[in-house]
């Protein structure tokens, strides 16, 4: 952190430090004191401003100290850092400060997919004890397999979407059993087939996901560009 923009107080100064240990390196986290002009260009905003404002050092030091609550702003310096601007290297450890963002303690997190910490510490326990009541924890897989096979016999594609959804939220699947779905008439089961299956590790999704990249309807063709761009 620069050390000409930190705050007077150790908890602002230190407040990152919970969230940064959630994901430390390799040799665990480090804190850097660097030096710069007044003048340095630096962009300042909290953590959830879109396009932080560029502006002096000094006027981010202004900013911050001025905010009404300083939690989650964050100073960067958009260039390397020279070894001469480097003052002090300095072990650090978790001390104080938010964790998922400010204002996070006492209350309840949410529990949708979107923000769902997937394979974080004690998930899987908070989802069962408070399920979300449209992502809740999913069906079993043969519950899903059963309801997929029941909707299409009668040409329920509500119902198949729906259960695609719900697939979209596992990690892996039975990719054979669903890859008959590529070749559905609607078209809507087939985005759902490529939102549900295209962050799968299950062996096989890349093929099957070239070979929607070919399909006749353009919404599906977007849903897999998309899909293989993130």
């Amino acid at each position: 952190m620069n050390a000409a923009t930190q705050p007077p107080t150790i908890t602002l100064t230190h407040q990152w430090l919970r969230e940064l240990s959630r994901r430390p390196g390799p040799r665990g986290l480090v804190a850097v004191h660097i030096r710069l002009p007044d003048g340095e260009p630096v962009t300042v905003g909290r953590y959830s401003d879109r396009e932080p404002a560029r502006v002096s050092a000094a006027e981010a030091v202004q900013r911050v100290s001025a905010a009404a609550d300083s939690r989650g702003w964050e100073v960067f310096l958009p260039r390397p850092v020279s070894r001469r601007e480097v003052r002090h290297i300095r072990p650090v450890r978790q001390v104080n400060g938010w964790r998922y963002r400010p204002g996070a303690h006492g209350t309840p997190p949410c529990l949708c997919h979107g923000c769902r910490d997937r394979g974080g510490y004690g998930t899987r326990r908070l989802g069962e004890r408070r399920p979300h009541p449209l992502d809740g924890p999913p069906p079993a897989p043969r519950v899903l397999l059963a309801r997929i096979e029941a909707a299409d016999a009668r040409d329920d594609t509500a119902a198949l979407r729906e259960a695609l959804r719900w697939y979209g939220m596992r990690r892996r699947g039975p990719l054979a059993r669903l890859a008959r779905l590529a070749r559905h008439a609607d078209p809507a089961v087939r985005i759902a087939l490529v939102d549900a299956v295209a962050y799968w590790s299950t062996p096989g999704v890349d093929a099957l996901l070239r070979e929607l990249e070919r399909d006749s309807d353009p919404g599906v063709r977007e849903t897999v560009a998309e899909a293989l761009v993130r």
